[in-house]
């Protein structure tokens, strides 16, 4: 009988790439903890948005007439003010992975004026809907408009807080062309707080 060659005896060797188990780098910016926190975020802005759709459904005529006494110019410039500030931050981000640390310092203070703009048309727009009467208690249009709007107004202070924060561990050299992720932490932030704008735009200024 003859013997079967020890080749075909002996497996294959596995080759290099198969035996590569180092972690793959995930391709989501930020850490876990910041995403923890955004969804904590939206699931209060979904909520908000649920008591809009609800009370809409119970009260059309009252949701069809509230956008059209809103100051709607106001809250285009707002929407165009925080699509530049999400802009800003992206070129922030890009700058400093380029290791340009003062031009991303600029960008970021970039943001930070467009959120301090933000601001003041909102209280301007508060002013003037009180000097045309609408309050929280004119009906529920207006009392929903005043919780959505004003919860969007702290997130966008404390935002821009953490944008300042930011712009200060820049230019001590904390965050480097290499590690800068409370950088992309607080971008990601950011985005989320213009991301619930742009829903709250149409909602409540646009959509009858």
């Amino acid at each position: 009988m003859n013997s079967i060659p020890i080749s075909y005896m002996t497996p294959p060797e596995p080759s290099p790439e198969k035996l590569n188990f180092t972690q793959k780098k995930s391709n989501i910016p930020g850490s876990m903890a910041i995403w923890f926190a955004i969804l904590a975020e939206m699931s209060e802005f979904a909520i908000m948005f649920i008591v809009y759709f609800l009370a809409k459904v119970h009260n059309p005529e009252l949701f069809y007439e509230g956008p059209t006494k809103l100051n709607t110019l106001a809250g285009t410039t707002n929407t165009l003010i925080m699509l530049t500030s999400s802009f800003f931050v992206v070129r922030a981000v890009m700058a400093i992975r380029e290791n340009k640390r003062k031009q991303s310092a600029n960008w970021l203070w970039g943001a930070v004026a467009c959120g301090i703009i933000y601001l003041i048309i909102k209280v301007f727009e508060y002013q003037w809907n009180a000097s045309q009467g609408l309050d929280t208690e004119t009906n529920i249009f207006y009392g929903v408009y005043y919780y959505v709007t004003f919860n969007h107004f702290l997130h966008v202070g404390w935002g821009s807080a953490g944008l300042i924060w930011v712009i200060y561990r820049i230019n001590t050299d904390i965050y480097t062309a290499t590690e800068h992720e409370g950088l992309i932490n607080m971008a990601v932030y950011w985005h989320m707080i213009d991301l619930a704008w742009i829903t709250i735009f149409p909602l409540l200024y646009v959509i009858r």
